[in-house]
């Protein structure tokens, strides 16, 4: 009997993207799973329920979820939608944990093995997995797109018989995956772009691109990337020195789009309210940054900000979303292909195994518990198994020593969000 692969149409207001595209349904249904798709998932994303039924999709209703063995999402389930899972449903997600504990905890209460596609390793073996990477590259492109949009000027220097029109000047501040897409896509229109960043390795990247890199050189600088390619904070000496560099360059700026995060953390202020006053009127600044805090102060979340002296900044939500037909094809291709390592081979069934590289790295809950070493802990003992009444400080004293250990063990692998740093992320 084939299993059963659900796809919802998504509850988020803002969410435009679907979990499956036409090939992806294609596919599974190839290999003999029932592929179940709720009706207008795709009408976002231009994929009409016609075009998936063409592929070998029902057309279904959010009450199907019930029989689904997998769903493929776009966002973490809420708890309605997990009232309607069963028990040990694989869930493939971007589950965005950090700071949602209570949603992470209700994963596990709800029994679904959880996964949270953007802990995806970024080893050669998951990169057609990797969808931080394949959204954030959209997301660089719109950001540019965006901007142009706010600004009421040509953006290539134009020669013409009445007269030459300057080519605009961009500054991308954070050059990973949507830095460098937004560098290759301020370049095509032909803007004059500068770039900068906390990690030396990504000055050729930048260079190759036809852009100019700017930094403070120095020694902390030398050293700035961690282990895992992120970037990580700087001090607040280095960051003054670069905040000194970079106010005087943006003063004479047309565009400035900033993309920069760290892993677990908010995202870093690195546009002031003096920085953003020294600007011209009609000078426009793109905020990738605004859903995790922002990185230009005055940023408001879904809002072109107009300030007192006529400086737009761009804070949309959901960027990649913006142009959904395209991200959709690339989201639905990385849950493809890291569920398709979860298949056997023989028995064409859904088989998990615990002990892949890939599962560790992403398996957030599962057999109602909180898994993921950078989560579990009392939240997993309040889920899974709390202390018993009777000796509450004895069994909590027993397990306070280990916890930290643990946890101190698995730093080093723990799971990212997008980060403007990454030459290969977000």
């Amino acid at each position: 009997m084939g299993q059963t692969i659900f796809v919802p149409k998504e509850v988020d207001a803002g969410e435009t993207r679907v979990g499956a595209s036409p090939d992806t349904v294609k596919r599974l249904a190839g290999l003999g799973f029932d592929v179940i798709v709720e009706a207008g998932a795709g009408t976002l994303s231009r994929i009409p329920d016609e075009e998936f039924a063409k592929a070998g999709a029902k057309t279904g209703k959010a009450s199907d979820a019930a029989k689904a063995d997998v769903v493929l999402k776009v966002r973490r389930p809420n708890e309605a939608e997990l009232k309607g899972y069963k028990k040990g449903a694989a869930v493939l997600a971007t589950m965005d944990p950090y700071g949602n504990e209570a949603a992470v905890a209700a994963l596990a209460k709800a029994g679904v093995t959880a996964f949270a596609m953007e802990f995806m390793p970024r080893i050669t073996r998951a990169q057609v997995m990797d969808v931080l990477s394949s959204q954030a590259n959209l997301a660089g492109y719109q950001a540019v797109i965006d901007g142009a949009g706010e600004y009421d000027r040509a953006l290539p220097m134009m020669m013409t018989a009445a007269g030459t029109v300057p080519a605009a000047k961009i500054f991308i501040m954070g050059v990973g995956v949507a830095g460098l897409q937004a560098i290759a896509t301020a370049r095509r229109l032909g803007a004059v772009v500068t770039a900068t960043d906390v990690r030396p390795a990504v000055k050729e990247q930048v260079q190759s691109l036809g852009a100019k890199f700017l930094a403070v050189e120095d020694e902390e600088f030398k050293a700035a990337e961690t282990a895992g390619g992120y970037a990580k904070e700087m001090s607040k000496e280095y960051q003054a020195k670069q905040a000194a560099l970079t106010a005087e360059h943006i003063a004479k700026q047309d565009i400035v789009i900033t993309t920069a995060l760290i892993p677990g953390r908010p995202a870093p202020k690195l546009i002031s309210a003096a920085m953003v006053a020294s600007m011209k009127p009609g000078s426009v600044i793109v905020d990738l940054a605004v859903e995790r805090g922002g990185n230009v102060e005055g940023a408001v979340p879904g809002k072109v900000a107009t300030t007192a002296n006529g400086v737009k900044i761009v804070g949309h939500l959901n960027v990649a979303g913006r142009i959904a037909a395209s991200a959709s094809l690339l989201y639905a291709k990385n849950l493809y292909a890291f569920l398709e390592t979860m298949i056997d081979k023989d028995s064409k069934q859904i088989a998990i195994n615990r002990d892949d590289e890939l599962v560790k790295a992403t398996m957030l809950t599962d057999g109602g518990r909180i898994v993921h070493a950078a989560f579990a802990g009392k939240e997993q003992a309040a889920v899974a198994q709390p202390a018993p009444a009777a000796k509450p400080a004895k069994a909590e004293a027993a397990k306070k020593p280990a916890a930290p250990k643990a946890a101190a063990a698995k730093k080093p692998a723990a799971p990212k969000k997008p980060a403007a740093a990454k030459s290969k992320g977000a």
